[in-house]
């Protein structure tokens, strides 16, 4: 039906109140919960955020009197990256080294590495809360890494120092902790790659510190560097070059109150500690940590019975007439 122009504006106005009274009470509802504080709904659905799942819990250590002996399996990765020619019938030994400790308000800590024959494998880093009864590896292990030196500063501040060993002494780097050593973190030295090993560090303060390093015999630059942190190990300025070893004026003397010695008839490492004139076991952990060989290869599923095919049956020769000597008809 034609729409007659001259009543259009009345039909708009007409509309326009529809349209309002359908509207009105969805507007008040938002209103009411306006000026009540509530939220207005919606109707998009709520961004979950992507959560990474949560690590699985290092495996403690119970301190029974014997040696414990920390858990490794060696992967195929493991084997590709270090060049490993392991078989089941000539696997490859893996030993565990200890070269450090040290201590901060009765919690023990242990450093040191994972090594084959030839190569480093991972770093180790110890620690116990409970005088040495009870050990779990306080940081994820770095592979190629070995830690060489530990030093607390009081009993929150904490440093664990290493470097890259594969395919030589390189990239030198910080633990560092601030909560007594329940939680690590690694920190390197150098922005860039960089030979050399950290020889020594320390901290005169919890932020002031200084480490040198030793860069080999065959540098062609000189051989030793001094560098100080004002941070706590956050960053680091070389403050001297040398050809010869750099005296270490101004760390502070350590009580050795603590070693790490290799026992031969257990063969394990020794954790002792000085009381008097004599030295007291605290806990040991087995050199070898078994062999590092390939998994054996999957078992191949034995192929499905098939049956066999029916032997072939000739049909037999229908029987031969006689001949006739009559004209077919």
């Amino acid at each position: 039906m034609p729409i007659d122009h001259r009543h259009a504006p009345a039909m708009w106005r007409l509309m326009g109140l529809l349209l309002l009274a359908l509207l009105a009470p969805a507007h008040l509802a938002r209103s009411q919960q306006a000026a009540a504080g509530e939220p207005a709904p919606s109707t998009a659905p709520e961004a979950q955020p992507d959560e990474a799942p949560p690590a699985p819990p290092r495996p403690v250590l119970q301190n029974h009197g014997k040696p414990m002996l920390i858990p490794f399996a060696c992967t195929d990765d493991d084997i590709q990256w270090g060049g490993l020619t392991c078989s089941d019938s000539d696997p490859c030994p893996v030993y565990l080294e200890l070269t450090a400790i040290a201590s901060a308000d009765g919690r023990i800590f242990a450093a040191g590495n994972i090594h084959a024959s030839a190569v480093t494998l991972y770093s180790v880093l110890l620690g116990s809360e409970d005088g040495g009864k009870t050990w779990q590896e306080v940081s994820d292990r770095v592979r190629g890494a070995g830690l060489d030196h530990l030093y607390f500063f009081d009993a929150q501040n904490g440093w664990a120092t290493g470097e890259s060993l594969y395919p030589l002494a390189q990239d030198p780097f910080l633990f560092i902790t601030s909560d007594g050593g329940k939680t690590w973190r690694q920190q390197p030295v150098f922005s860039e790659t960089h030979p050399g090993t950290i020889q020594q560090f320390w901290f005169t303060s919890k932020t002031e510190g200084s480490l040198i390093i030793d860069r080999g015999q065959g540098s062609e630059t000189e051989r030793y560097e001094l560098y100080e942190s004002p941070d706590g190990g956050e960053s680091w300025h070389v403050r001297q070059v040398s050809t010869k070893p750099i005296p270490t004026q101004g760390a502070p003397a350590t009580a050795a109150d603590w070693r790490v010695r290799a026992d031969g008839p257990t063969r394990s490492f020794q954790l002792e500690l000085r009381q008097g004139d004599r030295w007291s076991p605290v806990a040991s952990f087995l050199v070898s940590l078994g062999p590092c060989k390939l998994p054996p290869p999957p078992a191949e599923a034995a192929p499905p019975d098939v049956p066999a095919p029916a032997p072939e049956t000739t049909p037999a020769a229908s029987p031969r007439r006689a001949p006739s000597l009559r004209r077919p008809r």
